[in-house]
């Protein structure tokens, strides 16, 4: 018999992955979802009231027509949230299907069966971003506005759910000796936990996460970018999927493109999808200045400080 080998040194997690109430059993992961998914709308309903339409003026202007607030509705939270549901779902499944072509080439009939499998988290967002937007437009809301107050609850949202991720024992990466490496040893294991291995255990991959997604979270929801605000919501995706492809070097999928997964080809093509939005539109709003009348040309900035001599009133611009 060959010895033992000495213990390693893993963070044990001994805790039931379901809390029973009664008849029922609902799982911690769940319910932690659930209080992140209530703690994003929160935020979000929060920056809405701080956020302005017009970023000329603050939040508690009043217009003297509609005699409306100069802010964001925090009312209109919820039927965007409602609407980005459906485009996550809709291109979250296209994104699994794309990731595990080969089982669904040969099994064509469970592409549609949503218990069966997943989604894929980036195109998820990507789907739920389109059809959030179709809303707010229908809304009469400005769209770049509501991308640049939900960038920060996103982000959290999406850090809080890889953080519930570790009472139900999902997200574990490759199998790791490292001093920072947990073992699901609770009375669900073998059921609902996720199989480790008995020397060594899975790398946590949630703690390189929230390593790379903080520098996203302070960049794009302290205040530091300004408007046009639709570049802030594009930056802190590329920033996000960038973070994501290199925490998908940990993971336990194979390895489909070179060196890299279906899912970290997704992921970057995301990226790359949202960093040329942003050069296109830097592009835009560049040759939108240069369009502008020129500041010797606006009443009041001549030469001699005084209104210039204008051929026809009607052609004086407006301010």
């Amino acid at each position: 018999m060959p010895p033992l080998l000495p213990p390693v040194a893993v963070i044990e997690l001994t805790f039931s992955p379901v809390v029973t109430i009664g008849a029922f059993g609902v799982r911690l992961e769940t319910v932690a979802l659930a209080a992140v998914i209530l703690a994003a709308l929160l935020v979000a309903a929060r920056i809405a009231r701080r956020t302005p339409v017009d970023p000329d003026h603050p939040p508690d202007a009043v217009d003297p027509d509609t005699q409306a607030p100069n802010r964001l509705r925090s009312d209109d939270l919820l039927y965007i949230a409602v609407a980005a549901l459906p485009g996550a779902v809709v291109l979250g499944r296209v994104g699994y299907v794309l990731t595990h072509l080969d089982y669904y080439s040969a099994h064509p009939e469970a592409v549609v069966d949503l218990g069966h499998g997943g989604l894929e988290l980036s195109l998820a967002v990507v789907g739920g971003t389109l059809t959030a937007a179709l809303v707010v437009s229908l809304l009469g809301s400005p769209v770049g506005r509501w991308l640049h107050a939900a960038i920060l609850p996103l982000l959290l949202a999406i850090a809080g759910g890889k953080l519930a991720m570790v009472l139900g024992g999902d997200g574990q990466g490759l199998p790791w000796d490292g001093t920072w490496a947990t073992a699901y040893l609770g009375p669900g294991r073998g059921i609902r936990w996720r199989r480790d291995c008995r020397r060594t255990r899975p790398r946590p991959t949630r703690r390189w996460r929230r390593r790379v997604c903080w520098p996203c979270w302070r960049g794009c929801g302290a205040g530091r970018l300004r408007p046009p605000a639709r570049r802030a919501y594009l930056l802190g995706i590329a920033m996000w999927c960038v973070a994501r492809a290199v925490v998908a070097t940990t993971w336990r999928d194979p390895v489909t493109h070179g060196d890299l997964r279906a899912d970290q080809v997704l992921t970057l093509a995301v990226a790359g999808g949202a960093l040329v939005v942003l050069v296109v539109m830097g592009v835009i709003d560049t040759w939108r200045q240069s369009r502008r009348p020129a500041a010797a040309n606006v009443p009041g900035t001549g030469p001699a400080g005084g209104e210039p001599d204008w051929p026809d009133p009607s052609l004086r611009p407006r301010l």
